[in-house]
């Protein structure tokens, strides 16, 4: 093989390349040959400077560097053509170079480490050589020794990288023309010199790197060859060593071995015989199991059953083929034993021989039994221990399989449904009979239902169609059937607690406590297994069911304490559903209940008041005695009940409403004889205000005075005359002032024959020792509040409803009464000509009377009030009060304000009058037609006022005309110009006049001899006429 080129060979041909190149672009350009050198020195350099970054793969090759261009560029200086300057340049300093310092820092620092390390290569292997070889020379340039490997890394440095990569392939357009950049005929021969020239160097260093290696390569193949030899003689010794071992088996072990053999095979003849043996007693078992199934003794099958499954559960049967199937053989006879048990337990908790059909008649026409008493129904001793009896068994079983809650589920379920036939039984069998009684109700013919289609009516029509007494009939025969059921499931729970509270030391103690724990143990097995399932749901129940296992012996303490804790939790969950068992026949019972309400829910609000509270006491009996079974509220009867109350309530009261409104407008404001039935009514009041009074919202009680010494006073002289003079007012034909009519209306002397207090009890209304005058729209609302007072008793859950609607109609009552009365509605709508004194008088006293009512009425009502409502409540009745008693006092202001206008009219004459005066002779020494007039008016009104109104309004109201009189017809008379004695002395004897008619009008009584005090009129008298007696 040739030597590899050396460095300075390698310049030498760079350089001839670079002639070559140079030659063939002159003659590509049609250049003179003499002038390529020069052309290729010129343009290398160019090129170079103008991209120093240009590295191994530079345009010429990835061979070129910055040596052989200069060495080519120099080869021949006489061929360059001298450098012409054409301008002068400024001078360069070094800062101008700053820019391509920079430019080429990086890739210079790089050269300068390669070179360093090349150099110290290069001394380390002379150094080497001159060690082994002392003649070689260290300054020999071409004897170049490296170790191994420096040969391959000095060829990837001479040799470009494009080469070496991995997806070299000439094939590729790019990888191409990167090796191969020229295209002429010349440039691809030197091409072909320069990759020869590559070839060569590879070649080279392969040489020098398989040289080094060669003696490790002899080496190894040397120690391998040993290690063969070692193997074979390492096999031959084990052969020798297992012969040896064979001898001493048969010699020293063989009958020791024999032995052992013969003792494991008796031991697993003895295992065999204990499985035959328990194969035999489980298909003994199994037999005994069927048997005791078709006979129902449950309490043998589960102990059989108990026993497999204790088998199943200690891996015993493990691997016998014959019993695979014995797990699911026993989850059936477990569900054909909790079958029979579940029946059982069903069969004597709901049918215990008594007859359920209570409230059947026995024949027809026949009355249903009233409601029984709960103790008439219970078992007494003697059945209740039967009872007992009967049901242990079957408890202690379905405690031991754990079904006990899920059995208690059913029969709540059979309960309710057994429960549900009984009563749609017996209403199928008690309506023919109630139907063909006849109805005693208030219903209209249009409100009972009609068989419009000419065939039979539904069930619910017949409902309908029964009057309340007969419904109640209905509601009594369902109560006893209702009773009678829920009287024996009390009795079944009852038994369970007991069962499950320990049997109070029966002898039965020590079983049922095993049952509870083998059943808490078997809820718990099945439960994990449920969640086993859910989890994975692949793999077979059964299976689950045997690697579930649940060990609740008392090993270790907190093995103990986590069985504890699934006894307890299984006691709770059989007490759980023995509670929710009964409570879920009381909330059925309740629905039926009020499912037979909601279908007489229209008829309901309709009734009278003693018939719908006959329906809301059994039915408020039927809740009690529910209630007091069940341990639970029934909130959806009491809803119910709760509902209809208030829709009675609001249409007794829309009825009332209507009804005051129709007789207020009808009313004729005549005064009317009281029947003893309102006196006993406004006597109630009074008894049952002094019982309220106990409640402290009693004390407190805005109302008014009523004192017990106030009479009513008629004069014997009013009550023997035989004339009535009647104040009325009435509108002029024009329709701009007022008159008051005086008319004489006779009657007979014996109507008016009575003394002092001579009107019977009959004429007047008496309410705390006090007599009121009433019509008749006072005695219907008197009926109505007491109506009102007892459906607040009979429905104390309503009381606040009830006396937000008495509110209501005694504001409706006063509203109306003002508008007809004093707005002078009632000249329209009750035909009145005038609304007269009396007319006045007569509202006044009624509205006296319920203000005087209202006290007495808010200490009977509170009574039933919540305490939270009372407040609320107190205020409304408060202001309903007020508002009485501003009416009242406008009534009274009313005819003071008659009084007023009579007498300015009479005063806008008088000035007239006094002119004739002083014109002619005064020769009568009567009062004149002035005084006589205006006193008998005021008469006139005393007389009506003092028959109809209190005393102390009598009094209060002429005490305000008193007052006005004294103004008025002082400030007339004094503005009179009177000439003549003659007019002088008419006036005084006028003035006369009037002062006594005044001072004879009521007035308050002075105590002791105090002297009244003389009004304006009476010093206008004293002055007036002594100042002219002394002139």
């Amino acid at each position: 093989m040739e030597r590899g080129p050396s460095q300075a060979g390698r310049s030498k041909g760079g350089v001839g390349v670079s002639r070559e190149i140079a030659d063939s672009i002159a003659r590509a350009v049609d250049l003179p040959k003499g002038d390529s050198a020069s052309y290729a020195g010129d343009h290398s350099l160019a090129s170079i400077l103008n991209n120093p970054h240009v590295g191994k793969s530079g345009v010429y090759g990835s061979d070129a560097s910055w040596a052989s261009w200069f060495s080519s560029g120099s080869a021949n200086p006489t061929e360059l053509p001298p450098i012409v300057l054409n301008k002068t340049f400024p001078e360069i300093a070094r800062s101008d170079f700053s820019p391509y310092l920079a430019s080429i820092s990086e890739p210079y620092g790089r050269f300068e480490d390669i070179q360093h390390h090349t150099n110290r290569e290069l001394l380390n292997s002379q150094r080497d050589a001159a060690g082994l070889d002392g003649s070689a020379s260290v300054g020999d340039s071409d004897v170049v020794v490296r170790g191994q490997g420096e040969s391959l890394v000095a060829c990837l440095r001479e040799v470009p990288s494009l080469f070496f990569k991995e997806d070299f392939a000439l094939e590729d357009g790019g990888t191409f023309r990167a090796a191969c950049p020229f295209s002429s005929i010349s440039e691809t021969g030197v091409l072909q010199e320069k990759l020869s020239h590559y070839l060569d160097i590879v070649e080279l260093h392969l040489v020098k790197e398989i040289s080094l290696r060669s003696d490790s390569f002899f080496e190894a193949q040397v120690q391998l060859q040993d290690l063969n030899s070692r193997i074979v003689e390492s096999c031959g010794r084990l052969q020798e060593l297992k012969s040896t071992i064979r001898l001493l088996d048969n010699d020293l072990v063989g009958s020791a071995k024999n032995v052992q053999e013969l003792n494991k095979k008796r031991s697993n003849l003895l295992a065999l015989q204990q499985k035959l043996r328990l194969i035999l007693y489980v298909n003994q078992a199994l037999s005994a199991l069927k048997l005791l199934l078709a006979s129902a003794d449950c309490a043998g099958a589960l102990d059989v059953t108990d026993d497999l499954q204790h088998l199943l559960d200690s891996d015993e049967l493990t691997g016998l083929h014959c019993f695979r199937h014995l797990r699911d053989h026993l989850a059936m006879s477990l569900d054909s034993i909790n079958s029979i048990l579940a029946a059982d337990f069903v069969r004597s908790a709901i049918h215990n021989g008594k007859d359920m059909d209570v409230g059947k008649p026995q024949e027809k026409g026949a009355r249903p039994a009233a409601v029984g008493r709960e103790e008439d129904l219970m078992l007494d001793e003697e059945e209740s221990s039967g009872f007992r009896e009967r049901l242990l068994p079957i408890i202690i079983g379905l405690l031991r399989t754990a079904k006990l809650p899920a059995v208690l589920r059913m029969y709540r379920e059979t309960l309710i449904g057994n429960m549900k036939t009984a009563i749609k039984t017996t209403v199928a069998s008690l309506l023919p009979v109630l139907a063909a009684r006849p109805m005693d109700s208030d219903l209209q013919a249009g409100e009972r239902p009609v068989d419009s289609d000419g065939g039979g009516l539904s069930l619910a029509n017949k409902l309908r169609s029964l009057s309340p007494d007969n419904f109640v009939m209905l509601l009594t025969a369902i109560f006893n059937i209702v009773q009678a059921h829920l009287v024996m499931a009390a009795e079944v729970k009852k038994v369970i607690e007991w069962i499950m509270g320990g049997l109070d030391g029966s002898y039965a103690a020590d079983s049922v406590a095993a049952a509870v724990a083998l059943g808490a143990a078997t809820a718990a097995a099945a439960e994990a297994a449920q969640e086993n399932y859910q989890t994975d749901p692949h793999v077979p129940y059964s299976i689950q069911r045997s690697t579930t296992k649940v060990d609740l012996l008392p090993g270790r303490p907190n093995e103990a304490s986590s069985a504890s804790n699934v006894s307890k939790n299984f006691r709770a969950d059989v007490l759980r559903e023995n509670t929710e068992a009964i409570f879920a026949a009381c909330d059925a019972a309740h629905g039926r209940w009020a499912k037979l309400l909601g279908v007489r829910a229209q008829l309901h609000p309709r009734l009278r008041l003693q018939e719908f509270l006959s329906i809301h006491n059994i039915t408020q009996d039927f809740i009690s005695a529910t209630e007091k079974i069940g341990g639970r509220l029934g909130y959806s009867i009491r809803g119910t009940l709760q509902s209809q109350s208030k829709a009675f309530v609001d249409f007794q009261h829309v009825a009332r409403m209507e009804k005051v409104t129709a007789v207020l407008d009808q009313e004729t404001w005549v005064s009317v004889d009281v029947p003893e039935e309102f006196q006993t009514i406004s006597n109630s009041f009074s008894s049952s205000g002094e019982i309220g009074r106990d409640d402290p919202t009693c004390d407190d009680a805005s109302g008014p005075a009523v004192t017990t010494s106030t009479k009513v006073y008629i004069s014997n002289e009013q009550q023997s005359k035989n004339v009535k003079q009647d104040v009325t007012l009435a509108k002029s034909v024009n329709g701009q002032d007022k008159a008051l009519e005086i008319s004489n209306i006779s009657h007979h002397s014996d109507d008016r024959s009575t003394k002092e207090h001579g009107k019977t009890a009959s004429q007047m209304l008496f309410y705390g020792g006090v007599g009121y005058h009433m019509v008749n729209c006072g005695l219907i609302l008197l009926k109505m509040l007491s109506e009102y007072i007892d459906i607040s008793k009979s429905l104390p859950a309503l009381s606040s409803e009830v006396v937000h609607r008495i509110v209501e109609i005694l504001k409706h009552f006063n509203t109306r009464t003002c508008q007809l009365v004093l707005g002078a509605r009632a000249m329209q709508v009750s035909g009145l000509k005038s609304i007269t004194a009396k007319h006045l008088a007569l509202a006044s006293q009624v509205i006296s009377f319920f203000y005087a009512l209202m006290p007495e009425m808010r200490c009977i009502l509170f009574t039933k009030v919540p305490e939270s409502r009372k407040a609320l409540l107190s205020s409304e009745l408060d202001r309903v009060a007020q508002d009485y008693k501003v009416h009242r006092d406008e009534i009274h202001a009313k005819l003071v304000q008659i009084m007023k206008e009579r007498l300015l009219v009479h005063l806008r004459a008088l000035p007239q009058i006094a002119e004739n005066w002083n014109k002619t002779e005064d020769t009568d020494p009567q009062p004149s037609q002035f005084a006589r007039a205006l006193t008998k008016e005021v008469g006139v009104l005393q007389r009506v006022l003092s028959r109809t109104l209190l005393e102390e309004d009598v009094i209060e109201i002429f005490r305000q005309v008193t007052e006005i009189f004294h103004l008025q017809l002082t400030e007339a008379f004094s503005k009179l110009d009177l000439n003549t004695p003659q007019a002088k002395n008419r006036l005084f004897r006028d003035i006369q006049h009037i002062l006594a008619c005044i001072h004879a009008l009521p007035a308050p009584k002075l105590s002791g001899e105090s002297i009244p005090k003389p009004g304006k009129l009476d010093d206008f008298l004293a002055q007036r006429f002594q100042s002219e007696a002394g002139q």
